[in-house]
């Protein structure tokens, strides 16, 4: 951008008086924040699509798969004796680094649950009443041990700030399905169970795609934006003239300078308007019967991860293509035992009232559910808790095309590092992908004289994970 460019732009939006109408919207959405809609640069997904949507369950934290997914029984005969140094010698280990490593063994035991036998932690019970419908993955394995470089890899796959999360590349790629509503949105929750590590909002960034594509925070507690309620008829108009109005001078200049911002800004305000409309009745719950609020365990607007799975669900009813659900509870560095006990419990049930609500409206089936965080914890105890751990993790995946009832991947006999098919979370995000239709590999945007794509240079599908 030119200097003249800037400065005309500048004197525009001025001279437009637009300035009002700007900071009130900046409050509601954020800057450069939303699209009102529309196909995506692809046109057409690549080929037929599994999924129409994905809700993202980030356990932010690192949950351990000791205690969820991945039971060990050599490791609880070995606990408390010394962690074999063939497992750790030259490894990278977060805060144990030059600590007596010690084998620290399952603080919880498993049990077998559904006709497929899936080996989950029984703390756990409402998500192994799905078993049949879970793909368990316990061979992962990521780059970044600290949690926000270990979310950026997760939610970019890249660990450095700048890079667009999935759900930006996914609206981007496809486009959005619904005009009154971002096609990608993010709820926050925050446990009793564990730290409560920060998530940043560059989680959810477009990074150097239009900022339209940027994932929008919904609030979980009271209204999800701030002055979103529909004012009286008389001044509803009013703002209808308004929005009008600013839209022709911005389309004017657009069309004398086209310019991405000017685009950005336009399909921004638009959609602010229709959400003063859509917003009330995404959270008006009236709607709901007291069987589903018994289901997921609240009545809607508390705060919790319970609240946001059934707004999650609502979302997903609205044509929101890409929901993400950051539970900050997982980071147990100490009492490992009593706060898996914590944790589980307050998510638990929302997870499976959600997987139940959604088959039963016939929208699992196009709807692709990812559960898990950043990374693991390790097989040697930090005092009573885990430290962080890279090498080995698991998640589950359900719906959207998904193989249920089936288990991929091993770690070695005590945790410590994936050994049998190996992934990686850019197979995880090349798979992703796949089922919403679309070749991970022909997914790219040229920045700064490369072409950069969500699974960078690596990322392979997985089709033992697809049905």
């Amino acid at each position: 951008m030119n200097p003249t460019t800037h400065i005309t732009r500048r004197g525009f939006f001025g001279q437009a008086g637009a300035g009002v109408l700007t900071g009130a919207l900046s409050s509601i959405l954020g800057r450069d924040a939303l699209s009102a809609g529309g196909g995506g640069t692809l046109g057409s997904p690549h080929h037929t699509p599994r999924a129409r949507r994905v809700i993202h369950l980030c356990m932010a934290g690192g949950p351990t798969h000791l205690e969820t997914l991945d039971y060990k029984p050599e490791l609880a005969r070995m606990h408390g004796e010394p962690m074999p140094e063939s497992f750790t010698k030259g490894q990278q280990i977060a805060q144990l680094q030059g600590a007596e490593l010690k084998c620290f063994g399952p603080q919880h035991p498993f049990a077998y649950y559904g006709e497929s036998g899936q080996h989950m932690c029984t703390l756990f019970p409402k998500t192994g009443g799905h078993a049949d419908k879970l793909c368990i993955v316990r061979s992962l394995h990521t780059d970044n041990i600290n949690h926000d470089p270990a979310h950026a890899m997760m939610n970019t796959g890249s660990g450095l700030s700048g890079r667009p999360s999935m759900g930006s590349w996914s609206t981007w790629g496809l486009g959005i399905e619904t005009d009154n509503l971002p096609g990608y949105v993010v709820l926050t929750s925050v446990g009793k169970g564990g730290q409560s590590q920060p998530i940043a909002a560059r989680q959810w960034s477009a990074g150097f795609l239009p900022g339209r594509h940027q994932g929008v925070h919904l609030k979980s507690q009271g209204e999800p934006v701030h002055y979103v309620s529909s004012p009286d008829a008389g001044a509803l108009e009013g703002q209808r003239r308004l929005v009008d109005a600013v839209g022709r001078l911005n389309a004017r200049e657009n069309e004398r300078a086209p310019d991405p911002e000017i685009e950005t800004r336009l399909a921004q305000y638009e959609l602010a308007y229709r959400m003063q409309t859509s917003v009330p009745d995404l959270i008006d719950l009236s709607d709901e019967t007291e069987e589903t609020f018994d289901l997921y365990g609240t009545r809607g607007a508390d705060g919790t991860y319970a609240a946001n799975c059934l707004l999650a669900r609502r979302l997903a009813e609205r044509g929101v293509r890409f929901i993400q659900l950051y539970h900050r509870a997982w980071d147990h560095h100490g009492a490992v035992k009593r706060s898996m006990e914590i944790t589980a419990k307050e998510v638990d049930q929302a997870t499976g009232a959600l997987l139940t609500d959604l088959d039963r409206r016939g929208m699992l089936e196009d709807t692709l559910i990812i559960w898990g965080g950043e990374f693991g914890r390790t097989p040697m105890g930090q005092g009573d808790g885990r430290d962080h751990h890279i090498k080995g993790f698991s998640c589950w995946m359900a719906g959207g095309g998904v193989r249920g009832g089936t288990s991929y991947g091993e770690t070695d006999e005590l945790g410590y590092a994936a050994v049998k098919d190996v992934v990686h979370v850019h197979d995880l995000h090349a798979t992703m992908l796949h089922l919403l239709g679309v070749d991970h590999e022909r997914l790219t945007f040229r920045f700064q004289g490369r072409d950069y794509r969500l699974t960078d240079i690596s990322g392979r599908v997985v089709h033992d994970w697809i049905a």
